[in-house]
């Protein structure tokens, strides 16, 4: 039986990777931003160190990520991810059994190693692979998921911290990957990957020819665009609840309206998978850089409509994700896409490493005002490079017509 006629259902696999994505994100990227707080309290471990585990664990991430590429465009993402899962899981237990801060920051090295190999760059490499060019909807459908990460995860772990303590709830999270997304990834995922010149790849290619070879300022802004945009969402995610909290909101209404951020995250994506046959993701990727700098600029100047300034961020931050993945595979096709997308994250990942303890650094330093203050700028930069990748995208073949 060929790898494409004995494939799962796209729909079922869709669902595997939401699903596991929801997990994955849960499980390490948004945690800190509930359980980091306790655990310098409970422990004594500088705050900086304990939010600079997920800071190191993202520079792993970030350095295994053109690895990651190269292994799901020549293999599939079956392994990769399933890999994913063991290492967040094991690195779970290390965090939970922890007895100094070196064995924690020791465990987020390994959760790093899972959040490279499991992700999103990581599933939307493997869609690009088994799709082709035909993945832009699948791509947009995974974010639908992987929006609810932090509204389902926010809560979850306040919850089971409160209950039986962050340790606890970090052997929680292990049994969710090893027993849950593991199996999942091992039953329900391909083996393989259909071969060059199959018809799923040929169709992809037929819907859209690569734009040709990529321009180095091409791809020099795209990368930037992409770092920028990863920085100020790794930032605002370790350090939202902190901020909302320094405006007067208690914990509790604090993590209520974090996580009012995911549902505005999923009404964006819900809308531009309605209307993207109508447009090039190069829209998607302005309308996210917009959001967010209005979004985040919103809450510097102390609207008191809190909810709409997180609404505009969590849509901006919604449209990101479905561009990171969209853009590259509309620019320059399905060929060589998930290795091209192991190398775009290269540099988003090692940057956002910096971004929790530069973000913490800012807090002390200025507060909640002056970290807004900065991420707000960076925003507007971000609104900046964006156009310019669309004046660039302009020079190349008039590729803006063409809705992709």
């Amino acid at each position: 039986m060929s790898i494409a006629s004995g494939m799962r259902s796209r729909g079922t696999i869709i669902t595997v990777l939401g699903l596991t994505q929801i997990m994955a994100w849960g499980s390490s990227y948004y945690l800190p931003a509930v359980i980091a707080p306790k655990v310098a309290a409970e422990t004594g471990w500088p705050l900086a160190w304990v939010v600079g585990g997920l800071s190191l664990g993202l520079l792993v991430a970030g350095l295994i990520s053109p690895r990651v590429g190269s292994s799901i465009e020549r293999h599939g993402g079956r392994n990769v991810l399933a890999f994913s899962a063991v290492c967040i899981g094991v690195g779970q237990i290390g965090l939970a059994a922890a007895p100094t801060v070196a064995a924690y920051v020791g465990a987020w090295l390994v959760i790093g190693l899972g959040m490279g190999a499991g992700l999103y760059d990581a599933a939307f490499a493997t869609l690009g692979r088994l799709y082709g060019h035909s993945a832009r909807s699948a791509i947009t459908t995974l974010t639908l998921f992987g929006g609810f990460a932090s509204t389902v995860c926010w809560p979850i772990s306040a919850f089971l911290m409160a209950e039986i303590g962050w340790r606890g709830a970090c052997l929680v999270y292990a049994a969710v990957q090893l027993l849950v997304a593991l199996p999942l990834y091992l039953a329900l995922l391909p083996r393989g990957v259909p071969p060059r010149g199959s018809r799923t790849e040929a169709e992809g290619n037929a819907k859209r020819a690569p734009v040709g070879d990529p321009s180095l300022a091409l791809m020099i802004v795209l990368a930037a665009t992409i770092t920028l945009a990863a920085v100020i969402s790794s930032t605002m995610s370790v350090h939202l609840l902190a901020i909302l909290q320094a405006g007067g909101l208690a914990l509790a209404a604090a993590v209520g309206l974090g996580a009012l951020v995911g549902p505005f995250q999923v009404t964006a994506r819900a809308i531009e998978m309605m209307i993207a046959r109508y447009h090039h993701p190069i829209w998607t990727k302005l309308a996210s850089a917009s959001f967010v700098a209005i979004g985040i600029s919103a809450l510097w100047i102390g609207m008191p409509a809190v909810p709409v300034a997180l609404g505009f961020y969590g849509a901006g931050i919604g449209l990101e994700s479905i561009a990171r993945g969209t853009l590259p595979l509309a620019l320059f096709g399905p060929s060589g896409y998930a290795k091209l997308m192991g190398r775009l994250a290269m540099p988003s990942l090692i940057a956002q490493a910096a971004a929790p303890s530069m973000g913490a650094v800012l807090m002390q330093w200025t507060g909640a005002q002056g970290t807004l203050a900065v991420l707000g700028g960076l925003a507007l930069l971000n609104v900046v490079l964006a156009f310019g990748l669309r004046w660039l995208l302009g020079r190349n073949r008039g590729i803006l017509l063409q809705p992709g």
